[in-house]
């Protein structure tokens, strides 16, 4: 900001010693060489920071660049004669570098407002006692104290108080959460009301805010095709123009001896020839996008994602987490007469996992499962818990079958979890999920962009399908392994030939999260194998954020392709003109600062999006 306000007082200082020189010019009769050092003077003025770049890049061996061209092109106008349009060139130059400042600035700013949640500070408690240190300094187990209006520093468990949580800046919820002793709490959340004692559960290095701000600070970090793309064709566009402006001013000149001529075409066409327009519109557009994104609560962690995105094919989407709420609770116990029995060894199977079926059946337990047995867990279909030639086997129908366990087989859209004990069935649990609210829609609104949507689960076929055909997926498959899924993705993409996004709760599928074209986590606040698996986070949790990312993304990807036509088109008019001798240095300023400020005002557009997932 400071920057921008002094190169802004720079411009205006200059402008009015221009417009006092041009009224010494028209009313004063003084030597050429009087005129030229006034308007050296002017020149010094406003093209200092210009000739100290050009000289800086070319000591380290970065001739073509646009501060070499326009040294190069004010330089030969003073030298031919044409002094007004010389600093004229250079105050246009300075305007349009003013404004691409600003169009940067708030672009990054877009993104960049996220850092706020950093936290500066956190006040521990030792020996009774309170004192601040660096949240970098704080260790596990430490218990920290979080007054009215601060933010939490690290992410840990209340041990002492209750308050209200402001979110909004982690997850764009703008209602307070309640919270408890008990109850985990995340780094950049605000304590609201009253004082907390948090334990700590992680370091700060681990803790949800730093995984933000790393993400946050590293988003442009992966770079599109189309910016790849400009950043070589500026390295080899540049020396060529230059190659032929020399060419076009000596060859001519030879043949027709009228140097001052043939040298103003020169310096036209290296003033057209600048290539700043694409060199700065097109990261901008993608910053831009990056922006809206960002403020929608969708962190895309580069360019490259962003320009997959817009061109996706099929989504393919995890169910529980994902398309359900992944809120399970047991809402039968069966047979009714044996509900305890079947109850407490589903317990002493389930007791130590953190798996969201397990946890739904600790809770409707209410206390601890009996303790001795060895667990053994089987991937994808349950537990089996042996003590003394005891055997417990708690899972779904697969396992049983593997276990030559004669049962029941429940044909239900809940989540049945069979148990059986020492080879013989006892009865079975029946869980539920709920479908999230937004499902549906959303199904229909990537279906609308012509994408299909396909829904991959570890659950029973008949659950698969009542879930499938409730949210609206076309294509779904059913009761497949953590490694299964990996195997479905990578066909999916060979059926698609288009680029493929897989769509998961970033806890269990980080696998597929990363063998996709894109990864999309669900409920990644708080769990770093989203964020580290993921190329897109939706901060939000909310399905929504997904059409809305790929409108941000195929707008994005038109405002490039727009910048890039625009931008080539009219140099290439002005380019031919300006050998041709037809255009001054006037319209060659306009080709080179003109173009690239339209390109600029054409890219900010990127940052904007009538609707939202809040809304």
């Amino acid at each position: 900001m400071e920057k921008q306000k002094s190169k802004l007082i720079r411009i205006i200082v200059s402008a009015v010693l221009y417009a006092a020189a041009i009224v010494l010019w028209k009313t004063l009769q003084l030597p050429d060489y009087a005129y030229l050092l006034i308007f050296l003077a002017v020149y010094a003025v406003i093209a200092w920071d210009v000739v100290w770049r050009a000289a800086v890049n070319i000591s380290h061996g970065q001739v073509f660049d646009e501060n070499f061209l326009m040294l190069i092109a004010t330089v030969g106008a003073f030298v031919i004669g044409e002094y007004l349009e010389a600093v004229a060139v250079m105050l246009f130059y300075q305007v349009g570098e003013l404004f691409q400042d600003y169009a940067v600035g708030r672009s990054r700013n877009s993104i960049s407002s996220l850092l706020e949640i950093r936290p500066d500070k956190a006040r521990i408690v030792q020996d009774g006692e309170e004192r601040e240190v660096s949240p970098e300094d704080v260790v596990i187990g430490d218990t920290i104290v979080v007054k009215a209006g601060e933010r939490i520093p690290l992410d840990g468990t209340i041990v002492s108080g209750e308050s209200y949580l402001d979110t909004s800046a982690l997850t764009g919820e703008s209602v307070p959460r309640a919270c408890r002793v008990g109850d985990s709490v995340l780094s950049g959340s605000i304590n609201t009301a009253g004082v907390l004692y948090i334990k700590c559960d992680k370091l700060f290095y681990d803790s949800t805010v730093n995984k933000i701000l790393d993400l946050v600070e590293n988003v442009a970090g992966k770079k599109a095709k189309a910016e790849n793309f400009i950043t070589r064709f500026a390295k080899y566009y540049t020396p060529v123009v230059v190659g032929l402006a020399l060419l076009l001013f000596l060859i001519p000149s030879f043949i027709t001896s009228d140097w001052a001529e043939w040298g103003g075409r020169a310096l036209n066409f290296l003033v057209v020839s600048c290539p700043c327009a694409l060199v700065i519109s097109v990261p901008m557009s993608f910053f831009g996008g990056l922006g809206a994104a960002s403020k929608n609560g969708v962190l895309v962690k580069g360019s490259a994602y962003l320009e997959k995105l817009a061109s996706v094919g099929t989504f393919v989407f995890d169910k529980t987490g994902t398309l359900t709420e992944g809120k399970f609770e047991v809402r039968g116990i069966y047979p009714a007469e044996n509900a305890d029995k079947v109850l407490a060894l589903a317990a002493v199977c389930e007791g130590n996992s953190l798996h969201p079926i397990a946890l739904s059946v600790m809770r409707r337990y209410g206390k601890k499962a009996e303790k001795g047995y060895v667990v053994t867990e089987r991937a994808g279909r349950g537990m089996i818990a042996e003590k003394k030639g005891e055997r417990v086997v708690c899972g779904n129908a697969k396992l049983l079958r593997e276990e030559n366990i004669n049962f029941k087989e429940i044909t239900d859209e809940n989540t049945i979890v069979y148990v059986a004990h020492n080879g013989v069935f006892i009865g079975w649990i029946e869980i539920g999920d709920t479908i999230k609210s937004e499902s549906k829609a959303v199904m229909s609104d990537i279906e609308k962009d012509g994408c299909d949507t396909v829904m991959l689960t570890g659950d029973n076929r008949r659950t698969a399908a009542i879930v499938a055909e409730k949210v609206g997926v076309k294509k779904y498959r059913a009761e497949l392994l953590p490694a299964d899924k990996v195997g479905a993705v990578e066909s999916l993409m060979k059926e698609s030939g288009k680029p493929l996004a897989f769509v998961g709760d970033g806890i269990n599928d980080a696998p597929v999260l990363m063998r996709a074209d894109v990864g999309i986590s669900m409920g990644a606040i708080g769990s770093d194998s989203a964020i580290e698996a993921s190329d897109i986070v939706l901060m939000h949790d909310d399905l929504r954020g997904i059409p809305l990312a790929r409108r941000i993304a195929k707008k994005t990807m038109r405002i490039v392709l727009q910048n890039i036509i625009f931008a080539l088109a009219v140099k290439a008019v002005i380019l031919v003109l300006s050998a041709l001798g037809v255009t001054g240095l006037w319209l060659a300023v306009f080709a080179d600062v003109g173009v690239a400020v339209l390109a600029i005002l054409n890219a900010m557009r990127a940052l904007y999006i009538k609707d939202n997932v809040k809304s």
